[in-house]
């Protein structure tokens, strides 16, 4: 795992593109397609936009995974992860991809779990973009999380720490209207990327960062697994990293 600092979220941003992009052109040369995964957030905001300009990156060999989706929420919800991937990432692509593979919150649970499963074992994944939460979760991944289950795909509950974050960055009206379950990637198949790109903006993580980063590895800090994967690198801009001891 390397940890990568910036002075601003928007050169974080620039940063994390840029690797990615390069880890996507590499997979293109390497095997004539790339599988990724895409994440959501407020913490992907500067991130994504830069990707989507990245040039000399041919978008309709790329297949892409989606991380996570809560459970029962329609797309049509301003919410929706679903909608905020078409609308901050497909929709924003010069050219369309092979295939971006939504996860449906209102499918039956058990039956989407299996669905994606059987997708996204087909091949490798090329390059994982990943955040971490304010309370250290690696996709809906809440502490303690599961780092033993081999399924790609996992029902979570989620915790309070957890909701409130999507309250506070204006997801959700209130505490009550956030749900309490999502449908999420699980860690080990996260870990099962060939990279994985974390971009982590933003005072209000700076916690999470030094729990996850300096700490112990750890199911109480779900992300902390990031520092046994050998291409992991983590972005973080001053305010994230203000309270690494050795950023």
């Amino acid at each position: 795992m390397r940890i990568l600092v910036s002075r601003t979220d928007k050169e974080l941003g620039r940063a994390a593109a840029a690797e990615g992009a390069e880890r996507i052109r590499a997979a293109l040369r390497r095997q004539g397609h790339a599988r990724i995964i895409v994440a959501t957030g407020a913490s992907q905001f500067d991130m994504l936009a830069e990707l989507v300009r990245a040039p000399d990156t041919d978008w309709t060999r790329v297949t892409a995974f989606h991380l996570d989706e809560y459970l029962g929420l329609p797309i049509t919800h301003p919410a929706s992860f679903r909608l905020y991937l078409w609308q901050r990432f497909a929709s924003r692509l010069p050219l369309p991809l092979a295939a971006l593979h939504y996860i449906q919150g209102e499918a039956e649970p058990r039956a989407e779990c299996a669905r994606l499963g059987a997708l996204i074992r087909q091949a490798p994944i090329d390059v994982a973009f990943v955040g971490i939460g304010e309370n250290g979760h690696l996709a809906f991944n809440d502490p303690p999380a599961d780092f033993e289950t081999e399924e790609p795909y996992l029902v979570v509950n989620l915790d309070e720490v957890c909701r409130r974050q999507q309250m506070g960055e204006g997801w959700f009206p209130s505490l009550d209207d956030v749900p309490r379950q999502a449908l999420s990637m699980s860690i080990r198949q996260i870990l099962k990327a060939r990279t994985i790109v974390c971009s982590v903006p933003d005072q209000r993580k700076a916690q999470a960062v030094q729990d996850c980063l300096e700490g112990p590895v750890t199911p109480r800090h779900p992300a902390s697994i990031l520092q046994t994967h050998p291409e992991a690198t983590v972005y973080l801009d001053r305010d994230s990293a203000s309270l690494l001891k050795a950023p």
